[in-house]
């Protein structure tokens, strides 16, 4: 198994990364969070996790080893592939999705696309004694509503954009970020984004 992936950033997708190693370069499925901390040409370190199917190799990359852990027992749970397993760290950070589980929050599993009352009820019984508690402080949660811009901003910039058109295309998607009200999706706001940018160029 490929348990980490280090080298320079060759590339950069809305969803995905390009490491090069050894003169090869691997590409990474990773969460926006994951990505807005990668910058084009500069070194980085992911932990990683290979999915193997009768028709594909895909390798998830991960901020650290915490986050790949939860997303391997995540898919522990019956009905949880890899996509979805990512899709909730997307939404929430590991710590985030252990509080959760451990408090019986329905609500914050149904904040994650593909997930509906009943499959949170499910995921809550089957993840209970699996994802274990909360290992950073709890108040680590709560700047998520405004930070939503900062990381968006970098993701952007990340990708490419300049610093000017970065600000303008989270400007742009504001208004729909307020109304989802709560923690932002930075995943679905990073896509809206990068539509705004198109029709700009």
């Amino acid at each position: 198994m490929i348990a980490f992936v280090s080298g320079p950033v060759a590339a950069l997708a809305p969803d995905s990364a390009v490491v090069e190693v050894g003169g090869i370069g691997i590409a990474v499925q990773c969460t926006p969070n994951t990505l807005s901390g990668l910058r084009l040409g500069e070194q980085a370190k992911l932990a990683t996790s290979l999915v193997v199917r009768e028709d594909s190799l895909t390798l998830y990359g991960f901020a650290d080893d915490d986050e790949r852990q939860v997303f391997e027992l995540l898919q522990t749970a019956s009905g949880v592939g890899p996509r979805l397993a990512q899709s909730m760290l997307a939404v929430h950070s590991p710590d985030a999705l252990r509080r959760a589980v451990a408090t019986g929050d329905e609500k914050a599993l149904t904040a994650v696309p593909g997930i509906g009352k009943k499959g949170a009820q499910r995921l809550l019984l089957e993840l209970k004694d699996r994802l274990g508690e909360p290992v950073g402080a709890p108040a680590a949660a709560a700047p998520a509503a405004s930070g939503w811009r900062d990381q968006l901003h970098a993701a952007l910039v990340g990708l490419g954009y300049a610093n000017r058109e970065a600000e303008e295309a989270v400007a742009a998607v504001a208004p729909q970020a307020e109304a989802a009200g709560g923690t932002p999706q930075v995943g679905a706001l990073l896509k809206a984004a990068l539509q705004t940018l198109n029709r700009a160029r």
